[in-house]
């Protein structure tokens, strides 16, 4: 199994699974998050490099159509183009710098945030939620899911032709993707 390819694991804080590529996410994993910069078209290959040395990361994966021609393909690509979430020592950030595929490792200053922000993600990735790439808005409420398989989920409202979007961001990285839900689930987060 390539290790970019999703295996449920169960967080532990709650009932809920979440979605482990690599091991960034289990219990025993108290390194810090560094966001991983690669250069043009690496993600994968950096993944399966950090795989095999061993090195906890995440990175979250979609799955969209791309037409050739007359040809249609469904191609599996990084969500966000250009980044791998590593999670671990500086020194093990290193050895991923050391594998030629990084242009630039960007520390995480709230380190909570981005863990809250990323397990959303997996967790709306495990539900094959249909995300859609979307620029990140800073402005709109924080709400939280109340029901249904996204419950748990966190994020920023948006309406947008007359349907309730969830925004689902990682801020440190001005990116977010947003997903349609019906806005009766959605409770405010103060």
């Amino acid at each position: 199994m390539k290790c970019y390819e999703p295996t449920v694991l169960n967080s532990g804080a709650s009932d809920v699974s979440i979605i482990e590529l690599g091991s960034a996410f289990t219990a025993d994993n108290a390194g810090l998050w560094y966001v991983l910069h690669t250069k043009s078209r690496q993600e994968k290959a950096l993944a399966e490099e950090l795989d095999r040395m061993h090195i906890p990361f995440y990175l979250p994966i979609i799955e969209q159509v791309r037409y050739h021609g007359k040809r249609k393909a469904t191609v599996t690509e990084p969500l966000f183009a250009g980044y791998v979430f590593l999670r671990g020592s500086l020194d093990e950030a290193y050895l991923a710098d050391r594998t030629k595929r990084v242009a630039n490792i960007l520390p995480v200053h709230d380190q909570q945030t981005l863990d809250v922000e990323l397990r959303n993600l997996a967790l709306a990735l495990h539900q094959q939620a249909p995300l859609d790439p979307y620029p990140y808005l800073k402005k709109g409420r924080r709400v939280q899911v109340r029901a249904g398989p996204f419950r748990g989920l966190q994020g920023l409202v948006e309406e947008r032709l007359g349907w309730t979007r969830l925004v689902l961001g990682v801020s440190m990285l001005g990116q977010a993707v947003s997903l349609e839900i019906d806005g009766s689930l959605l409770d405010l987060v103060d």
